[in-house]
């Protein structure tokens, strides 16, 4: 009976996540939260025992592994070109900045609260919370059919999906210098930090590089689910073995995803919503075991309260923003309204709570209240922050609605052309109003129009009107884009 009860809750924990996770899209806040308030009300009382720090780690090692290979997948290099070197600088400098700036401020108050902690544990503490979470921005500004100027979108994607290396590395070295009792020797964490980027990065392109030859190499066509599996496996060989090798095997998997997504491969379609699907799972299994394992009474003690609260409230109006403006002073692209949203997205979401665990594995003393601490600052964040992101966007002016996409559809992927939608106005109708009057690449093609909720094969002589919707599929999508842009068209959506 215990298989069978252990998946009866298991079943009842995932159904009730799901029904969170709706709610949240529709309250606009972080689905993330609702997950962590999932686990913690069926931990409460011990209604579900879950008390295994080191299985929760190993889930969330897991889980990390994947989204972070997923959201390499699904970001386009060419979006984030533009903002590379701000993005880098904020995912490495900004989570340095933002770990001493909190260290201090941890050290400074810890006597006022009648809380005994070590320069080293204060560091610690912080390091465990400086890299963001922005996965649940994004659902947010989804579901609200929300975008953002001035490049902030993939700006806040390279650094949500790159700091979390840095951050890693700043925990486990503080980690070993608490458990080992030594002092912090700065020209070892620099030596360390130099080896762990520079084998993750060299590694993570490399296996990206692989993997994708071997995806389209092996010939597995007549079982076309397998390949699913095959990506999945190197993936995690990737993580394993650049970890091995000394290397940072979370930046590994991010920039073999980066890889992968970028390039040409057998089966996109289906291997993107497998991922898709299987990065929900992880990350709701994540977030329920990680609540199940929080004790509220605890996190209600005065010394956890006061010192969560003080720090949580620290990061995001001080050290978030301080560490911001500081890395964004080279990049003079960035309006002041701009790097005040950056620096306001700064959200801590479960990255940091597995990072907490650590110090527990480690047998540090003071470990539980490391634990507490970046738990409630977390809740602390996505109250503050979650729930204020679309809102903070358009009181800056940085938002704008996103168009629904009339046309969709599932396209091949050995097919070369690629379909695009384009909404026709005034301006592109200048030389007549019928499709033979619309200068068009010579190598595109107008498949269907959408007009007043129905659709329509159009011919040269069908006269089209401002509103219509057009499905263009074309051999040379560059050249469509200059075309239609040459045409007062600024938005061209792929299909």
């Amino acid at each position: 009976m215990l298989n069978e009860n252990f998946l009866l809750v298991g079943a009842l924990l995932l159904f009730v996540a799901v029904l969170a996770g709706k709610a949240a899209y529709r309250l606009g806040a972080p689905a993330l939260l609702l997950f962590l308030g999932v686990g913690m009300l069926f931990g409460y009382h011990d209604f579900v025992t879950f008390d295994s720090y080191e299985f929760a780690q190993f889930i969330g090692m897991v889980a990390l592994c994947i989204i972070l290979f997923s959201g390499g997948m699904d970001t386009n290099f060419s979006e984030i070109q533009p903002v590379l070197a701000s993005g880098v600088v904020m995912a490495t400098l900004g989570v340095i900045l933002t770990a001493l700036i909190t260290g201090g401020f941890i050290y400074f108050i810890a006597p006022y609260i009648g809380v005994e902690i070590s320069v080293v544990l204060a560091l610690l503490l912080a390091a465990t919370m400086s890299s963001t979470d922005s996965a649940s921005v994004f659902s947010i500004l989804r579901a609200k059919k929300q975008g953002l100027r001035e490049n902030l979108r993939p700006l806040l994607e390279l650094e949500s999906g790159s700091n979390d290396p840095m951050a890693y590395i700043l925990t486990v070295m503080l980690v070993g210098i608490a458990a080992s009792g030594a002092e912090l020797d700065w020209q070892q964490a620099m030596i360390t930090f130099i080896i762990q980027m520079s084998v993750g990065g060299v590694l993570g392109y490399a296996f990206g590089r692989v993997t994708v030859w071997i995806i389209n190499r092996i010939n597995i066509r007549s079982n076309p689910s397998l390949y699913s599996v095959l990506l999945l496996a190197c993936a995690f060989f990737t993580f394993s073995f650049t970890t091995i090798s000394s290397g940072n095997g979370y930046l590994a998997v991010y920039i073999a995803g980066l890889v992968v997504g970028n390039r040409r491969i057998v089966y996109r379609n289906m291997l993107g919503t497998f991922f898709d699907s299987f990065t929900w799972l992880l990350q709701i299994v994540m977030f329920l075991a990680l609540g199940l394992l929080v004790d509220v009474e605890e996190l209600l003690q005065p010394d956890v309260l006061y010192m969560g609260l003080a720090v949580g409230l620290f990061m995001i109006f001080v050290s978030r923003p301080i560490s911001t403006f500081a890395c964004m002073i080279p990049f003079r692209d960035f309006t002041p309204k701009a790097r005040v949203y950056v620096s306001w997205v700064g959200l801590r979401g479960a990255v940091p709570i597995i990072f907490a665990l650590s110090p527990i594995a480690a047998g540090i003393e003071g470990a539980d209240y490391i634990f507490n601490v970046v738990f409630l600052v977390t809740i602390i964040s996505l109250l503050v922050q979650g729930s204020t992101v679309s809102a903070m966007a358009n009181w800056l002016s940085l938002s704008y609605e996103m168009p629904d996409k009339t046309f969709k559809l599932t396209v091949p992927d050995h097919i070369r052309s690629e379909f695009s939608e384009i909404g026709v106005t005034a301006s592109m109708l200048h030389n007549g109003d019928t499709l033979k009057d619309i200068r068009l690449p010579g190598n595109t093609l107008v498949v269907m129009v959408y007009r007043d909720n129905s659709y329509f094969v159009p011919k040269g002589f069908s006269k089209l009107l401002p509103g219509d919707k057009l499905l263009v599929v074309s051999d040379n999508n560059e050249e469509l884009i200059q075309q239609v842009q040459a045409l007062g068209i600024k938005h061209i959506h792929k299909v």
